[in-house]
């Protein structure tokens, strides 16, 4: 859901009118009458498009019902769809993607990929035990000692920090591993143990803090170390994405081959192609023994949340182009607005979905 009740209040100090399609929320937990207790209006979904000139999305869809010089803002996932963004651009909508909210202080609020990443990280430890047959924590019971689960959590991102959290919250021994060597203080503080590996000199060190693409040379020293640390694992959950591009193979058959059976595998890189290369999105894989777990859309298991989460995001995001008159500009000077900013007046503006399309075209 991309508006909750308690941002109507935040959206209405910048004279922001709230209109609900009447239903919406209620999957997510929230009434019609909370809504309406905090001033919205919840009428047809055809009587919101036909009023709102700005229309908050989850996820855009695919094929525009908006007038010219309508203001659409939501997840859109410019850099893999690009007909999407031009199906905008032709319908002369003015659109901005929520996943290129800036890396920067002033953007943390907003940072709807970081507010997503923690909801996964965190459901993915909880389906993980569940599947799992043995349990987490170390045990002493009058039938003897239980060891506790072993769990390796492969990214050391947002996604990656909590897994390994919430791993340790429940008991069990875990190792976390990044291509950037500079996360390694953020694994140990939470009270894992840093998996070393050798890149031969290497670095996973990409813009804005996001690992990047490795060369072959050395995804293939990275795979033959990784193993070796996978073979002693009960759990590893697989965290590893680059954006806009094909989620990198870390984890091979052979790998798989060497775990014991029972044990599994959560990727949550699954909708960008996998880190396992037995992964298929949105279906459970059993490879001798070995549960592959191809989660999709995980946030949306706890849509209560994630709902209450997105919405301040977006909110914020729109509020920061308000002025104390209440007036809506597009200040291209704001870092944030230029940044997210995909298209307008007809014709796609921003510059990182301009090269795709000039590659495509």
């Amino acid at each position: 859901m991309a508006v909750v009740p308690r941002v109507i209040d935040l959206l209405a100090k910048s004279h922001v009118e709230v209109l609900i399609e009447s239903g919406a929320g209620l999957d997510s937990g929230f009434l019609d009458a909370d809504y309406l207790a905090r001033g919205a209006i919840v009428t047809t979904a055809t009587e919101v498009r036909r009023l709102a000139r700005i229309l908050f999305h989850v996820r855009v869809p695919e094929q525009p019902e908006v007038e010219p010089g309508d203001i659409v803002i939501g997840l859109c996932d410019p850099l893999s769809d690009v007909g999407l963004v031009t199906r905008y651009a032709q319908a002369r909508a003015t659109l901005f993607s929520m996943e290129f909210i800036p890396r920067i202080t002033r953007a943390q609020s907003m940072d709807v990929l970081s507010s997503m990443a923690s909801i996964a990280g965190y459901k993915s430890v909880l389906i993980a035990a569940n599947a799992l047959p043995r349990m987490f924590p170390m045990m002493t019971t009058a039938a003897g000692s239980i060891a506790p689960a072993r769990v390796l959590i492969i990214g050391a991102g947002v996604a990656g920090l909590q897994a390994i959290a919430t791993a340790r919250r429940l008991g069990a021994v875990v190792s976390g591993y990044d291509v950037r060597a500079a996360v390694k203080e953020q694994i140990e503080s939470l009270g894992a143990k840093f998996v070393s590996i050798d890149l031969g000199g290497a670095t996973g060190e990409g813009q804005g803090g996001y690992a990047r693409s490795l060369e072959e040379d050395t995804i293939r020293r990275q795979r033959e170390q990784m193993a070796a640390v996978m073979k002693e694992q009960d759990v590893v959950i697989t965290t590893a994405a680059v954006p806009g591009k094909k989620a990198p193979l870390l984890v091979t058959t052979e790998m798989v081959h060497a775990m014991q059976p029972g044990s599994v595998i959560v990727d949550l890189a699954a909708e960008r192609g996998g880190n396992c290369e037995l992964t298929r999105a949105g279906e459970n894989v059993v490879e001798r023994g070995v549960t592959i777990m191809g989660l999709v859309n995980v946030p949306s298991t706890v849509p209560y949340h994630a709902s209450q989460m997105y919405a301040r995001n977006i909110a914020t995001f729109l509020k920061n182009m308000i002025d104390k008159e209440g007036q809506l500009t597009l200040d291209m000077n704001d870092e944030i607005t230029r940044e997210t900013l995909i298209a307008t007046g007809g014709e796609v503006v921003n510059p990182r979905v301009q090269a795709l399309l000039n590659v495509n075209a």
